[in-house]
């Protein structure tokens, strides 16, 4: 099984902050419901009730997410340059 990729996760993260149906979706069916993404994840590796956080704690977990990840890639020309 592949991990899931930064596009994956954005992706997730967006759809459960906006999405009422799609939450509701992944509160009654998580397996299924991350595999409409593509994202493939076994029952085994979940708690037996899923719970999840607000959108707004969803919207704010995404955005600081992607700063963390557009500044690491940001980065890579410089770690790239050989100039440490």
């Amino acid at each position: 099984m592949e991990p899931a990729s930064n596009r994956d996760l954005d992706l997730i993260l967006d759809r459960l902050s906006r999405d009422d149906a799609f939450r509701a979706w992944v509160a009654d069916d998580p397996v299924a419901a991350m595999a409409s993404l593509g994202v493939v994840i076994g029952a085994g590796q979940l708690t037996d009730k899923v719970i999840l956080p607000s959108r707004e704690v969803m919207m704010a977990a995404r955005l600081a997410i992607k700063a963390k990840l557009d500044s690491a890639a940001g980065a890579i020309p410089f770690f790239l340059s050989g100039k440490l």
